[in-house]
């Protein structure tokens, strides 16, 4: 069996929870505050970043000259498509350069970059390869799956056709078979613990993004500890 059946059929349930999350279900009703769509945008544009550059960290280390040209292509048609479209979006919404760069990345952001780069430190190529096909993958399938429902606001139903066009399906489809090609007996195990990580926190960026996640520090009802 592939790699990507077994991570697949072990991320049903999380993936599930991702397509009902509160987040994508106000966006598809059309009741998510813009103030909150802004945040999510804001926060995506950061971890698009890091995930450009994982993959191109990832192609310096691959010892097959395929698998380094098709990372550092995955990564410049990020910058040049995806975070290219997040612009106009920005544009849209009137989020400055300003509000970007003094919105600080949020804790679940931040530890999930953290876990990718991790990933490539500890499993190399395939492990960089694995951390980041759940973000491809998820958001595939919510745009094949959710765009056709559609929402009522415009801007809304533009990001959600964005991953159902065919040069994103393309490129998802490629970052599959990379996984497939990196993966082996010995290694499945360990690819499997980062891609089922990664999952988790694509759920809980969807939760970040709610409730607009910050650094701030909340002061605990209770202390009390049992004798």
């Amino acid at each position: 069996m592939q790699f990507t059946t077994i991570a697949h059929n072990a991320n049903l349930a999380s993936w599930q929870a991702s397509k009902q999350h509160p987040f994508i279900q106000q966006l598809l009703a059309g009741t998510l505050p813009l103030a909150t769509f802004r945040y999510y945008l804001i926060q995506d544009h950061a971890y698009l970043r890091e995930f450009g550059t994982i993959q191109d960290l990832a192609a310096e280390q691959a010892r097959d000259t395929d698998i380094a040209t098709q990372l550092h292509a995955g990564a410049e048609h990020l910058r040049q498509g995806e975070l290219a479209l997040r612009q106009t979006f920005f544009d849209r919404l009137n989020i400055t350069d300003e509000e970007v760069a003094n919105t600080p990345v949020a804790p679940t952001g931040y530890a999930y970059t953290s876990h990718m780069y991790r990933a490539l430190m500890t499993q190399g190529t395939a492990g960089a390869i694995a951390g980041l096909l759940p973000c491809y993958w998820l958001y595939a399938e919510i745009g094949a799956e959710l765009a056709e429902q559609g929402s009522p606001v415009p801007i809304y139903q533009d990001w959600l056709e964005s991953y159902r066009s065919d040069d994103y399906a393309g490129e998802m489809t490629d970052q599959l078979a990379l996984a497939n090609r990196v993966a082996t007996p010995d290694n499945t195990p360990a690819l499997l613990d980062i891609f089922n990580k990664s999952s988790w926190y694509e759920l809980n960026f969807w939760q970040m993004a709610l409730t607009h996640e910050t650094w701030e520090l909340t002061e605990p009802s209770d202390f009390s500890t049992t004798t």
